[in-house]
C-alpha cells in the first residue's frame, strides 16, 4: 500500500456503523531520475494521489520527448490534474526537434482541476496544434510550451523555441493562460505564433504569452518572439511579446526585440491589449524597447503598445520601437490607441520610436490616438520620435490625434521635444479634443503643432 494513500476504514461497533477518522493527506516529494518514462510515471502517480506532490528533476538533465502522451496526443506529458510542483534544478523538458520524425505536441497542459508550480525549468521545442481549453473548435492552436486552464505559477524558468500554429487562430507560442497564472523571474524568448491559413481574417496572437484569465508577469524578459500571418488579406498578427484579453499585470519586465509581421494585413504591438473587456492591463516599471510591427501593403499599428481596451502604463521606458508599412499605413511607432482604447500614461519615457510608411501614410511617431480612443498622459517625456514616409504623408512626430468628436487626448506636464515629421513635428491634430495643461512643446521639426491654431496653447 502506498504511504500516500490512506484508505477509509469502516467498522461495526456495538451494532452501530462507525467511521474511523482519516488522517489528512501529506505532501510528498519524489526525486525523478533523468528519464522520460520516470517523469511520466511520476506525474501519473502525483495525479492519482491525494494532496500536493513535489517532483524534483535531476540536476541539469534534459528530458527529451519523442512521442506524445497516448491519452492526450496534443501534449507531450500527462495532463496536470492535481496539485503538483516541479522543481527543475536547471533541467530542460524539450520536444525532439527533428523535422518530420517527431509528432507535433505542446509540452504541458494544466487542466481546470490542476495546480502547477514550475521552478527553474526550461520548456523548449513544444508545438501546439490544438487548443485544449476550447475543445471542439477545429483550426485553433494554443500554448506551444504550456497551456494552463487551471492554476499555474512559473518562477525562474525559461520558455524558448516553442510554437503555436493553426490555419484559423493561433495564440500563445510560449505560454497560453486561460486559467489563473503568474510568471516571475522568467525568460520567454524565441517563441512563435503562426497563422498558416489562406483565408482573410486569420489571427496569430501572443507569440510569447497569451492571456485569457487573470495573469501577473513580474521581473521577467519577453524577447525575440515572433507573431506572423500568411499573405492573406486582412489577417492579424499582434502581441508578439504578450497579448491580453483579460486582467493582466506586468511589473518590472522587459519586452524587447519582438516582431509582428502581417503582409497585406494588420501588425500590432509587442504588448497588445486585445478586444474591449472589463479587465485592465497594468504595466508598471520595466521597458518596452526595439520591437517592430511590420505590415507591407497593410496596417502597422503600435510598435511597442497597441491598446483597444483599458490600460495603465506607469514609469515605463518605451524606446526604439518601429511601426513599418511599405505602401501601407504605419501608426504609432511607440503607442497606438484603438477606437475603444482608454490609456492612462504616466511618468514614462517615449523616446526614439519611428513610424515609417514609404509610399504610404505614417502618423504618430511616439503616440497615436487616431480613431476615437481616450488618452490621458501626465508627466511623460516624448522625445526624438520620428515619422517618415518617402513619397507619402508623414504627420505627428511626437503625437497624432484624431478620432472625430469621440477622440479625446488630455496632456498635463509632459515634455514633447526634438521630434520630427513631415508636418506637426511635435503634435498633429486632425480632429477630436486635445488639451494642454503645463506641457512643454518645443524644438520639434518642422514645427511644434499643426495645423496652425489647432492646438490651443501651442505655437510655432
Amino acid at each position: 500500500m502506498s504511504r500516500r494513500h490512506v484508505p477509509a476504514v469502516i467498522g461495526l461497533v456495538a451494532g452501530a456503523l462507525v467511521a474511523v477518522p482519516v488522517p489528512a493527506a501529506h505532501a510528498a516529494s519524489v526525486q525523478v531520475r533523468c528519464s522520460v518514462p520516470d517523469l511520466v510515471a511520476a506525474i501519473n502517480e502525483a495525479n492519482a494521489s491525494p494532496g500536493p506532490d513535489t517532483l524534483r528533476l535531476a540536476d541539469r538533465c534534459t528530458y527529451t520527448l519523442t512521442a506524445p502522451d497516448p491519452e492526450n496526443p496534443g501534449n507531450g506529458l500527462p495532463v496536470i490534474t492535481s496539485e503538483i510542483a516541479i522543481e527543475g534544478h536547471g533541467a530542460t523538458i524539450r520536444r525532439d526537434g527533428h523535422a518530420g520524425k517527431v509528432p507535433r505536441f505542446r509540452i504541458l497542459f494544466v487542466s481546470d482541476t490542476g495546480n502547477l508550480t514550475l521552478t527553474r525549468t526550461t520548456i523548449s521545442g513544444g508545438f501546439a496544434t490544438d487548443c485544449p481549453a476550447f475543445p471542439g473548435f477545429p483550426g485553433l492552436a494554443c500554448g506551444g510550451g504550456i497551456s494552463n486552464a487551471g492554476t499555474m505559477k512559473v518562477t525562474r524558468s525559461r520558455f524558448t523555441g516553442n510554437t503555436s500554429r493553426a490555419d484559423v487562430y493561433a495564440q500563445g507560442g510560449g505560454i497560453d493562460n486561460p486559467g489563473t497564472g503568474s510568471v516571475s523571474e522568467t525568460e520567454v524568448s524565441g517563441n512563435r505564433v503562426i497563422y498558416s491559413g489562406s483565408e482573410a481574417g486569420g489571427v496569430a496572437a501572443g507569440a510569447g504569452i497569451a492571456n485569457d484569465g487573470p495573469l501577473k508577469v513580474t521581473h521577467s524578459r519577453l524577447t525575440g518572439n515572433t507573431a506572423s500571418v500568411t499573405k492573406a488579406k486582412e489577417s492579424f498578427a499582434f502581441g508578439a511579446g504578450i497579448i491580453s484579453f483579460a486582467e493582466t499585470t506586468i511589473k518590472n519586465t522587459t519586452v524587447s526585440g519582438n516582431r509582428s509581421f502581417a503582409p497585406n494585413g494588420f501588425a500590432r504591438g509587442a504588448v497588445a491589449n486585445g478586444i474591449p473587456e472589463p479587465g485592465r492591463m497594468r504595466v508598471t516599471g520595466g521597458a518596452i524597447t526595439h520591437n517592430t510591427s511590420d505590415a507591407p501593403h497593410g496596417f502597422a499599428q503600435g510598435g511597442a503598445i497597441a491598446n483597444n481596451a483599458l490600460m495603465t502604463v506607469t514609469k515605463v521606458e518605451i524606446s526604439g520601437n518601429r511601426a513599418v508599412a511599405r505602401d501601407g499605413n504605419a501608426r504609432g511607432g511607440g503607442v497606438r490607441l484603438g477606437p475603444f482604447g482608454t490609456l492612462d500614461l504616466t511618468d514614462s519615457r517615449i523616446t526614439g520610436n519611428t513610424a515609417d510608411a514609404p509610399n504610404g501614410t505614417a502618423q504618430g511617431g511616439g503616440l497615436d490616438n487616431p480613431d476615437g480612443g481616450t488618452l490621458r498622459a501626465r508627466r511623460n517625456k516624448v522625445l526624438r520620435n520620428t515619422v517618415t514616409a518617402k513619397d507619402g504623408t508623414a504627420q505627428g512626430g511626437g503625437l497624432y490625434a484624431a478620432g472625430g468628436s469621440a477622440g479625446t487626448t488630455t496632456l498635463e506636464e509632459n515634455t514633447i521635444t526634438h521630434n520630427r515629421a513631415g508636418d506637426g513635428g511635435g503634435i498633429f491634430k486632425a480632429s477630436g479634443t486635445l488639451t494642454l495643461n503645463g506641457d512643454v512643446v518645443r524644438d520639434n521639426r518642422p514645427n511644434n503643432c499643426s495645423p496652425a491654431g489647432a492646438v490651443p496653447g501651442c505655437t510655432g
